[in-house]
């Protein structure tokens, strides 16, 4: 299970996953400093902490590195939910509160999700033969790549 990320890692990570390519300290650092006084070195520093803790990869290209994540804000997510309600002492008490917070969007994803992940969702075997999770409803995924799904890797 990664741990939960620092906030300057989050706000780092939230330019990497929402690049959708690879991308370099510079790109991350001009991004940043439109909503804080940040140094380069601060971001290098960042970037190479989450490369050694493997939240990114990188590759070298001319002087500098291009980083992409190893997986998904999706997975992070995902992750850090189900370690919270694995430590609970009483895990449907603390899923019904859960619910309880969502909105009405939010509970509707919620569905949409377990329908992709339950067996028997198609309407019938001709609509769906290869027995696939139905394409889910629109959802606010943060600009995730469902294709980067296949390498949640994540991190430490």
């Amino acid at each position: 299970m990664p741990r939960q990320l620092g906030e300057l890692e989050d706000a780092v990570m939230t330019r990497v996953w929402q690049g959708n390519r690879p991308v370099t300290v510079r790109e991350v650092l001009e991004d940043l400093q439109q909503e804080r006084s940040i140094a380069y070195t601060t971001v290098m520093t960042v970037m190479d902490n989450l490369h050694q803790k493997g939240w990114v990869r990188r590759e070298v290209d001319g002087r500098a590195y291009r980083y992409t994540a190893v997986s998904t804000r999706a997975a992070y997510s995902a992750a850090l939910m189900n370690e919270a309600w694995s430590q609970s002492d009483n895990p449907a008490a603390a899923l019904v509160a859960f619910f309880g917070m969502m909105s009405p969007e939010q509970r509707e994803a919620l569905q949409d999700a377990v329908r992709m992940v339950s067996p028997g969702t198609a309407d019938t075997p001709a609509d769906n033969p290869e027995g696939n999770p139905p394409e889910p409803a629109a959802a606010n995924t943060e600009g995730a790549d469902p294709a980067d799904d296949t390498e949640s890797g994540g991190g430490r």
